[in-house]
């Protein structure tokens, strides 16, 4: 019995022994396992790693046509082609705009050959009526030119030939002089035809082409929201189309404030010129007044 406990306690010792020397060796089997499965991840990875390599040289080609495409566009915006790729409510504010550009050069070489012819004519009549003694030598120094001075005179001649009769030469003076004034008014809203378009230009153009803009630039921010891009290839033409409706207002406006500058004081020096004529006009009628009172105290005296 003691033999056979004897050798059941030996094959329990030879057992437990197995099974120490066992476990270091599955222990480090699983270690050595273990690793292999990250070496298998990172290598995963490292194969997968070529792939998103590939896409953007797959993508480049793709995108190399659209760079290509849009070149060409961007190459060709010129004012004309920004025009006719405009919206056709900034087509007709760019239109109105050039059409005011239009009145104020027309407007421009009107009133400077209106008022050079007019500022000459005066000034000649005047030359001419410098030494003359009465109303009726001065009308035959001018002879039968239409103008502004023989409108004075005319008026002059008729107040007189109208007061004959009446002692009162103030009255007449005065009378004269009414009529003179009214001649200078009307001269200047005639030699004024025209003033009116150049500052209405002047003050409403950039106002007009900030509208096209306005509206251009919506139109731009409606066609990124569709196309769901800000590329600048793609935004840039309708704006640059929207900014010509800014820049054709500023070249229709500062011309014309400037021309209405311009024509504001030509105007006051011909309208100094006018004033003259009132004068040469009053002075030869108190002349005529004076002398045909002289020649009734002569007559009364003989």
């Amino acid at each position: 019995m003691k033999i056979m406990s004897f050798q059941a306690s030996l094959a329990a010792a030879l057992m437990l022994a197995a099974a120490w020397l066992v476990s270091p060796v599955s222990a480090q089997t699983q270690t050595q396992t273990q690793p292999a499965a990250p070496a298998q991840a990172t290598a995963q990875p490292a194969a997968a790693s070529p792939a998103p390599a590939a896409a953007p040289t797959a993508a480049a080609p793709a995108a190399k046509p659209d760079a290509a495409a849009i070149a060409p566009a961007m190459k060709e915006l010129s004012p004309w082609v920004m025009f006719m790729s405009a919206d056709v409510i900034v087509k007709a504010v760019m239109i109105g705009l050039a059409f005011a550009s239009l009145m104020t050069w027309t407007v421009l070489i009107a009133k400077s050959i209106e008022l050079s012819v007019a500022s000459g004519k005066l000034r000649s009549a005047l030359k001419k009526i410098s030494e003359a003694r009465s109303l009726a030598e001065a009308q035959m120094a001018l002879g039968a030119k239409q103008g502004i001075l023989p409108s004075f005179l005319a008026a002059a001649l008729r107040e007189a030939r109208m007061s004959a009769g009446l002692s009162s030469d103030a009255g007449i003076k005065e009378r004269a002089a009414s009529s003179f004034q009214e001649i200078v008014r009307a001269e200047a809203r005639r030699i004024r035809i025209g003033m009116g378009v150049l500052a209405t230009i002047g003050s409403t153009s950039p106002f007009v082409g900030l509208f096209g803009t306005v509206w251009g630039i919506m139109n731009s921010f409606i066609g990124i929201s569709k196309s769901q891009t800000t590329n600048l290839a793609v935004v840039a033409p309708g704006i640059a189309e929207a900014l010509l409706a800014t820049a054709i207002g500023l070249v229709a406006a500062i011309p014309a404030v400037i021309i209405y500058n311009h024509f504001s004081r030509v105007t006051k020096s011909y309208l100094e010129l006018v004033s003259r004529a009132s004068g040469a006009a009053a002075r030869l009628l108190s002349r005529d007044l004076d002398r045909s009172h002289g020649s009734a105290h002569s007559r009364a005296a003989e």
